[in-house]
């Protein structure tokens, strides 16, 4: 079965029952597409099983194929059916983004229903032509930026500057408020269907008849509200990360992660926080500013295992400072970040080139120590995730003077001691003056 058989046969249900009155082809066929996609992706294994809709619940979105016929964009509405349907627009516009984009032409638009509150609110997504605005308030960068993201950290690294921040640190943690509402729509069901509580999905080949009371929908309505919260809050919270990696560098290396295993062993975080999502928002954004995502395995490359001497000695992840004996100490995120930004592929095989690696952290090691003292001061005496690897009494140390620190330890102070003794017994020998 082809896409297009779907699309005639999405079309023969449409004109043998009476929504064929209200959709036009267009529009059908591209349920159809949709159904297509949905069932191509499972078969593949990129997409989880489809959920098709029962004849009790309606789409939440239409689309059409072009603006020339069914949804249509004309100026300043949306007209379908014999109906017009007025945009409201955002008078401030304060990026120029919305004059912007309603320059470029419609190739086609999608009507939208979401749910605010509880109230139905429709939305209309125009699909345009042409390439979106970059904000002047978000600069882009030259060069290459590595990051090293987790289920609650992100780290990034490149030439000029790095950073070590909380992931989505702005996204409430909403997770009793949704564990409560669950427990208190299970306690509902239960309640109002007390014969199903031992029972299988299906008796008899008949899938079972649940009730559902009129708290147990305000319950879920109250449910959906806080996802789309998330949903809102983790998206502002995407764009502005990407923006500040991007900031670094427009060519961004990322280790090829399996966030499927994230969910696994992170599940609320990630749910919450969404790595995966956050890694495709990353991809549009450095492909709109000119730039790429590049992403390699992890089997041949072993950051977080690696050291710049060549040295691999694998850690647990309570460990969260690389601390080598070759003198090198960094927090594990960063330093992995930094290795990241000197992989190279070699004949099909990535593999961390170790002498570009020594020879660029003298000038990179000062910036790792910034960001350690960024994310201090940015905590503002707030406790910091476990990932960070700082704990209170050490803030004080840490939060020093980064020349400080480094007259302590570090790789190129052994680097610069061992090069004045050098030139100390080159000159020795050289004017025959005596060795004190």
């Amino acid at each position: 079965m082809t896409d297009y058989d779907l699309q005639a046969y999405a079309t023969q249900c449409k004109n043998a029952c009476w929504i064929g009155e209200h959709l036009d082809a267009h529009t059908t066929q591209k349920i159809g597409t949709r159904a297509f996609k949905a069932a191509q992706r499972y078969q593949f294994r990129t997409g989880g099983r489809p959920r098709f809709k029962p004849k009790w619940k309606s789409l939440a979105s239409l689309e059409g194929k072009s603006n020339a016929t069914g949804l249509r964009w004309r100026n300043d509405h949306l007209e379908w059916n014999g109906l017009t349907l007025k945009a409201i627009y955002d008078r401030k516009d304060p990026h120029g983004v919305q004059a912007f984009a309603l320059q470029n032409p419609v190739k086609y638009c999608r009507l939208i229903r979401r749910m605010l509150n509880g109230k139905t609110r429709w939305f209309v997504q125009l699909i345009l032509a042409g390439v979106p605005k970059w904000k002047d308030k978000n600069p882009v960068g030259q060069g290459k930026s590595a990051i090293d993201i987790g289920p609650s950290t992100l780290a990034a690294v490149s030439d000029t500057g790095a950073f070590l921040v909380q992931f989505c640190a702005n996204v409430p943690n909403l997770q009793k408020a949704i564990r409560r509402i669950q427990r208190a729509m299970d306690r509902s069901k239960r309640g109002s269907n007390p014969d199903h509580g031992t029972l299988k999905k299906q008796v008899n080949g008949r899938r079972l008849q649940w009730v559902f009371t009129n708290g147990y929908r305000r319950l879920r309505t109250k449910l959906r509200e806080l996802h789309r919260l998330l949903a809102a809050y983790r998206r502002s919270e995407h764009g502005r990360l990407a923006n500040h990696v991007i900031a670094l560098g427009d060519t961004v290396m990322a280790e090829k992660l399996s966030y499927k295993a994230f969910q696994r062993l992170f599940g609320k975080s990630v749910r919450d926080r969404a790595p995966g999502e956050f890694m495709e928002h990353l991809r549009r954004k450095a492909a709109s500013a000119g730039g790429e995502v590049i992403e390699f395995p992890t089997r041949t490359t072993k950051l977080s295992q690696s050291c710049q001497c060549g040295t691999v000695v694998k850690k647990p992840l309570s460990k969260r400072w690389h601390d080598c004996s070759c003198g090198v100490r960094a927090q594990r995120d960063l330093y992995s970040a930094y290795l990241a930004l000197h992989v190279r592929e070699d004949g099909g095989v990535w593999k961390l080139d170790t002498e570009s690696a020594r020879e660029g952290w003298c000038a990179v090691e000062s910036l790792l120590g910034k960001a350690v003292s960024g994310a201090i001061q940015a905590a503002k005496g707030e406790p910091l995730p476990a990932s960070f690897g700082i704990r209170a009494r050490d803030r004080a140390v840490l939060s020093q003077n980064d020349v400080a620190a480094e007259e302590d330890f570090g790789w190129c102070n052994h680097i610069a001691s061992a090069r004045v003794a050098r030139a100390g017994k080159t000159s020795e020998r050289n004017t025959g003056t005596p060795r004190l």
